[in-house]
């Protein structure tokens, strides 16, 4: 289900929360900026985004500069909500952890598109995965532990939650042993690298504690304004994409068809179907392309019963899933979890 794409764009906020990280430093940034390509000005407004790749190039220069070895680690600590742009007060309005990451793959575009959020569940672990989309190894490991230490502070400072079961990091630990401490102060928790994967280990069941904080109705407001600021990234991308990214938001709320699809964009049916058909493709096959992607998500990496799987998906009745995924793979949802399901480490 992950889609690895080296283009895509990244948000003002998750720009400044580095560049007020380097500032912290002694560091004058403006320079840093023009040789990066940045306009001063677009950070000025918290909904802009900017190229992935600026922002890639903006930290090949603020990590050498700052002459700090875990400046990515350490500019976590400066997280707030507006750092994940809306998706933080999203998060704050929740009501459990659970909501909250129900919530991150479909809004987190919003933030950006330098990584992609998954959930893996084993023996009542969750592991909050987040697989990092830059391509300089150095950027990279800064990102990641930019990313997971974020997501630990803002939890504990936000949310009210600091119960992390352990941190996983695919990279190395750093060659200085006593930069090992900056990691335990961030985390809290038992931080471990070399792993399978990068991600925040909690036990599944603290994701059903009630968040205090939590407001219903400022909730609904929220969700609105990211829909419709997911609905205006789209709108550089392909009708093929628009498609997918609208069905995501609505396909376990009742069967979608490609009137629905087409009113949400602002375009005929007509219009919608050749717009499709320029590009390959109808607008059935965009349907199961998305259901085949989110089938395979879900028996990879939950436990969701097949009926709840078939919900999820939208359809109707769960035979007409169990006839779907038989056409698509060959196989019986059942046999394909067995088959592929993850098995994570206690």
């Amino acid at each position: 289900m992950i889609q690895v794409v080296s283009n895509g764009l990244a948000s003002a906020p998750a720009i400044k929360q580095y560049l007020n990280a380097a500032e912290a430093c002694g560091l004058d940034v403006q320079p840093l900026l023009a040789e990066a390509g940045i306009d001063p000005k677009i950070l000025e407004d918290n909904n802009r985004h900017l190229p992935n790749s600026c922002m890639e190039r903006l930290l090949a220069l603020l990590i050498p500069a700052s002459k700090d070895p875990c400046f990515g680690l350490h500019a976590a600590r400066l997280v707030e909500p507006a750092s994940f742009s809306v998706l933080g007060y999203i998060s704050m309005n929740c009501s459990t952890l659970r909501m909250v990451q129900a919530k991150i793959p479909i809004y987190e575009k919003i933030v950006g598109d330098m990584g992609v959020t998954s959930f893996e569940t084993a023996h009542g672990v969750v592991l909050q995965r987040w697989q990092c989309l830059f391509t300089d190894p150095e950027v990279k490991r800064h990102e990641v532990e930019n990313v997971l230490g974020s997501w630990v502070c803002y939890a504990r400072q936000f949310l009210n939650f600091d119960h992390w079961d352990s941190i996983w990091f695919e990279h190395s630990a750093p060659e200085d042993p006593a930069l090992l401490a900056d990691y335990q102060e961030v985390f809290n928790c038992e931080v471990l690298f070399d792993q399978p994967f990068s991600g925040v280990r909690v036990r599944e069941s603290l994701l059903d504690e009630v968040l205090p904080q939590a407001n219903a109705e400022l909730l609904e407001m929220l969700l609105a304004h990211a829909t419709k600021l997911l609905a205006g990234l789209d709108q550089s991308q392909r009708t093929t994409d628009q498609v997918k990214n609208i069905l995501r938001l609505m396909i376990n709320q009742q069967p979608p068809s490609s009137e629905m699809i087409a009113e949400k964009l602002g375009i005929s049916s007509r219009t919608l179907q050749r717009k499709l058909s320029e590009e390959g493709t109808h607008y059935k096959d965009v349907l199961n392309e998305l259901r085949y992607e989110l089938a395979t998500y879900f028996l990879k990496n939950t436990e969701l019963t097949l009926d709840n799987i078939a919900h999820e998906l939208g359809y109707a009745e769960a035979r007409s899933f169990y006839r779907s995924f038989k056409q698509w793979t060959g196989e019986t949802a059942g046999s394909y979890r067995t088959a592929h399901a993850v098995n994570l480490k206690d």
